[in-house]
C-alpha cells in the first residue's frame, strides 16, 4: 500500500511538473514581441560602489555536428577545442534537460560566495535565425529559465531586442531583469532553454547562447566598483573599434579587478581581434589568457582567466558564442579615475552583447 502511494504522489508531482511547464510555455508563445533595432549603442545598465562582486554563468545552445568536407575538423575534435568554425558544420541543438517539449538546453553554474546578496542580476541570450532552415524573428524575445532544483518559468524582455539582419546571418541578442529569481534562488547550476536559434548550415553558421550576470554585495569583500553595460554592437565591415568607458573611479594601490565580456559569432583561428584596457592616459594593457590568445579574443570560448567556465556541456569551441572573464590587475594604477576599454577587429568581424567590470576603488 505503502509503495502504491508513494508511485501515485510521484504520479501527481510529475503531473503538476507538466502541467507548469506547459504553462510556460503557452504563455511565452503568446507573449508580445520586444521592440527591435539593429544597432544598440553601448550604455550603462548598472553601476554601485560596495563591498562585494560581480559573478557570471554562461553557455552555448547550440554545437556542430556533420563537418562539411572530408578536411573538416571532426565535431568531437572541435569540441575539445580543434580548430572548426560554424559554417563548415550542419549544426544541432544543445538539450541537457531531457524533457522533449524543450529543443535546446544548457545549464552552468553561477558562484556567489556565502554570506552575499544579489543586488542586481540580468540575463542575456542571443542566436543566428539563417542557418540550414530560417527561424522567425518573433521568438527572439523569450526564453525559459530554471533555477537550482527550480522548473523553468518564462522570461521576457523588458528592453530594447538588438536584431541584425545581413547578406550573411540574421543575429539578435534580448535581455530581462531577472534579480527578483537570482536573490531568491542565490549560487548553483542554472538551466535556460528555448532561445530562438536556427540549426543546420549556412555560409555564416549557426551560433547562439546565453549569460546571466549577477552583482552582490558581502560586507566580507573589499570596497569595488561594480558596472554593466550592455548593447547591440557590430564590429567588422566601416567599423573596426569601439571604446568603452568606466569612470568615477578612486582606484587604490596593489588593486585587483576583472572584465567580462559578451560577443556573438567570432570565429576561432582567424585572428585580428583584441580587446586592451588602461587607466586614465597610460599605456594600454592587451587582455589575454591561456584560452583567448592577444590576436583573437573572439574565439568561441566561455572561459574564466583562461579556464573553462564549470557548465554543462563544457565545449572548449563553442563555435561563434563567447563569454569570458579577464583579470584587469596588470593594468590598473593607484590613483586612477577612468578605465577605457577598447575592442577592435581586422576581419570581418563579430556582435557585441555586453561587458561588466568589477574593480576595487576606495571612498
Amino acid at each position: 500500500m505503502r509503495k502504491s502511494m508513494d508511485r501515485t504522489g510521484r504520479g501527481v508531482v510529475c503531473a503538476l511538473a507538466s502541467l507548469a511547464l506547459s504553462a510556460a510555455l503557452s504563455s511565452a508563445a503568446a507573449a508580445p514581441t520586444p521592440k527591435e533595432s539593429a544597432r544598440i549603442p553601448f550604455a550603462e545598465r548598472f553601476h554601485v560602489t560596495q563591498h562585494g562582486g560581480i559573478a557570471r554563468a554562461a553557455n552555448s545552445s547550440i554545437t556542430c555536428g556533420r563537418p562539411a568536407g572530408r578536411a573538416d575538423t571532426p565535431c568531437a575534435a572541435a569540441q575539445q577545442g580543434g580548430a572548426g568554425v560554424n559554417g563548415r558544420y550542419r549544426m544541432a541543438y544543445i538539450d541537457v534537460d531531457s524533457d522533449t517539449r524543450t529543443y535546446n538546453s544548457s545549464r552552468a553554474h553561477l558562484r556567489i560566495p556565502a554570506g552575499s546578496r544579489v543586488s542586481y542580476a540580468r540575463l542575456y541570450w542571443s542566436g543566428n535565425l539563417r542557418a540550414g532552415k530560417r527561424k522567425p524573428a518573433e521568438g527572439n524575445g523569450r526564453v525559459l529559465i530554471a533555477e537550482p532544483g527550480g522548473r523553468y518559468k518564462k522570461v521576457l524582455a523588458d528592453t530594447m531586442t538588438g536584431h541584425r539582419t545581413g547578406s550573411r546571418a540574421d543575429g539578435f541578442q534580448a535581455s530581462a531583469d531577472v534579480t527578483e529569481l537570482v536573490q531568491k534562488s542565490g549560487a548553483g547550476s542554472y538551466t535556460v532553454s528555448q532561445i530562438n536559434i536556427a540549426r543546420g548550415r549556412s555560409k555564416a553558421g549557426a551560433w547562439g547562447g546565453w549569460t546571466l550576470v549577477a552583482a552582490y554585495e558581502n560586507k566580507k569583500l573589499p570596497l569595488r566598483t561594480l558596472a554593466l553595460w550592455d548593447g547591440f554592437e557590430s564590429l567588422g565591415g566601416d567599423r573596426r573599434a569601439l571604446s568603452v568607458r568606466l569612470k568615477e573611479l578612486r582606484i587604490p594601490a596593489h588593486s585587483s579587478g576583472r572584465v567580462g565580456v559578451v560577443a556573438y559569432d567570432g570565429d576561432r583561428g582567424r585572428g585580428k581581434d583584441s580587446l586592451s584596457v588602461q587607466t586614465d592616459r597610460r599605456h594600454p594593457h592587451a587582455l589575454r589568457d591561456t584560452a583567448n590568445p592577444a590576436t583573437d579574443v573572439m574565439n568561441s570560448t566561455v572561459t574564466e582567466f583562461g579556464r573553462e567556465s564549470r557548465r554543462q556541456p563544457a565545449y572548449r569551441n563553442t563555435l561563434g558564442f563567447d563569454s569570458d572573464v579577464f583579470t584587469i590587475k596588470p593594468a590598473l594604477r593607484s590613483g586612477g579615475d577612468q578605465l577605457t576599454f577598447r575592442f577592435t577587429t581586422g576581419n570581418r568581424g563579430y556582435l557585441l552583447g555586453a561587458l561588466f567590470v568589477q574593480a576595487d576603488t576606495k571612498r
